[in-house]
């Protein structure tokens, strides 16, 4: 039985204008959903314009961005939707935040215990400060975040440490959907494991999480799908175990990522992403891709999970096929 979404995303654009008329496109034309109790992994290089898509998402975005599209969170769309209503009925409540810079979203001269005992008097509803507290210590086992640093100021602590913070503040809500953005930054395996797989039972119990990642191991062990970013474009969607195992991601620069692993072949995808400032009319992966030939000098269409004029064959999806054999 298909769930029905719970997040449905279409056609979101983010622009941002900055002076002298020039225009970066940091997002465009994504699509997707995430429905209860499914995890979809947002994965993709560095500046690709996955953190974008989630402040979009959230109302976070500075003044000079401009979105297109749809976003809908049930009946309400989070694109068109006011700051009163963000902030009070959406942030929170119906999305919980992990951000990806923690130190920057905590109170420097508040301990940690404040912040999440204040965050579970207004999220959760506890009242008296016994409930206050024991809530608190539990969001905070939950996060892997040990009790004896309850106490300290953002400053003294890892950046470990604050990730497991933030991770803690994300959960007090029980919000229906949370957007994890770097969850595992900062952290050593033994915790990443530790950290997901607490994410993982958090949807196991019905709720949807939106979880951006360069952790490629993280996401494996996490996802049900895996949507893949390049240059602000969604360029492959799939399953999470088709795409981790056989018969493997379609779109070349998913398989080069893949392949980047120490645990498979350790080779780098070959040089670097396009400004988002500066893209091609055409595939933005061509110059990089050594599948390439003269039609990927036209954008491609997103089509049957993938974005690209010379996918990988589904049943050979593991064979290297050269420039001369796309074009015979």
């Amino acid at each position: 039985m298909t769930l029905v979404p719970l997040l449905s995303v279409r056609d979101l654009s983010v622009r941002f204008l900055l002076p002298g008329g020039r225009r970066v496109d940091a997002v465009s034309d994504a699509s997707f959903d995430v429905a209860p109790g499914e995890c979809l992994a947002l994965i993709g290089e560095s500046g690709c314009g996955k953190s974008v898509l989630a402040s979009a998402l959230l109302g976070l975005l500075p003044a000079n961005a401009r979105t297109a599209g749809h976003a809908h969170l049930g009946d309400l769309d989070l694109l068109t939707a006011d700051e009163r209503t963000l902030a009070r009925a959406v942030r929170g409540r119906r999305i919980g935040l992990v951000p990806q810079s923690p130190a920057a979203h905590l109170t420097p001269v508040r301990t940690i215990r404040s912040h999440i005992e204040e965050t579970v008097a207004r999220l959760a509803g506890a009242r008296g400060r016994a409930a206050r507290r024991k809530d608190a210590e539990e969001a905070s086992l939950r996060a892997e975040f040990p009790l004896g640093h309850l106490d300290r100021h953002p400053h003294e602590l890892s950046g470990g440490l604050a990730q497991r913070a933030a991770t803690a503040l994300a959960l007090v809500g029980d919000a229906p959907l949370l957007l994890a953005d770097e969850p595992t930054t900062g952290l050593d395996r033994d915790l990443v494991d530790r950290t997901v797989d607490e994410l993982r039972r958090h949807v196991d119990d019905g709720h949807a999480l939106l979880m951006i990642t360069h952790d490629l191991a993280a996401a494996e062990r996490i996802a049900d799908r895996v949507a893949v970013m390049y240059a602000g474009r969604i360029v492959e969607l799939a399953d999470a175990d088709a795409f981790f195992g056989s018969p493997g991601p379609r779109h070349p620069y998913s398989r080069g990522l893949l392949e980047a692993l120490p645990e498979r072949s350790f080779t780098p995808v070959p040089g670097l992403p396009p400004e988002l400032g500066n893209l091609p009319a055409g595939c933005a992966f061509a110059p990089r891709c050594d599948r390439a030939t003269d039609a990927c000098a036209a954008l491609p269409p997103f089509e049957n999970t993938v974005a690209c004029h010379h996918p990988v064959p589904a049943d050979t999806s593991h064979a290297i096929r050269t420039p001369e054999d796309t074009r015979a």
